[in-house]
């Protein structure tokens, strides 16, 4: 896998994703608009542990992987 891109979405919906492209040109529109947030290199840790092995096959079959960190319950 190349680099993964981490975007978050400033519709104030708390959406995150991942994709290999640096401009989120393949991002939901109506999920953004999208605002870069950091890269990741080749096998590089993802935030919050997230497994880097199923977020690279989302985006080698659906271009990106949209995230919500979980909240953690009272």
């Amino acid at each position: 896998m190349t680099t993964i891109h981490i975007f978050s979405s400033t519709s104030g919906s708390g959406l995150f994703a991942f994709t290999a492209e640096a401009e989120g040109g393949n991002l939901p529109t109506r999920h953004g608009p999208w605002r870069h947030m950091a890269r990741v290199p080749p096998n590089g840790a993802l935030p919050h542990h997230i497994d880097r092995e199923p977020v690279e096959d989302a985006i080698e079959k659906h271009g990106f992987q949209m995230w919500r960190p979980r909240v953690p319950k009272a």
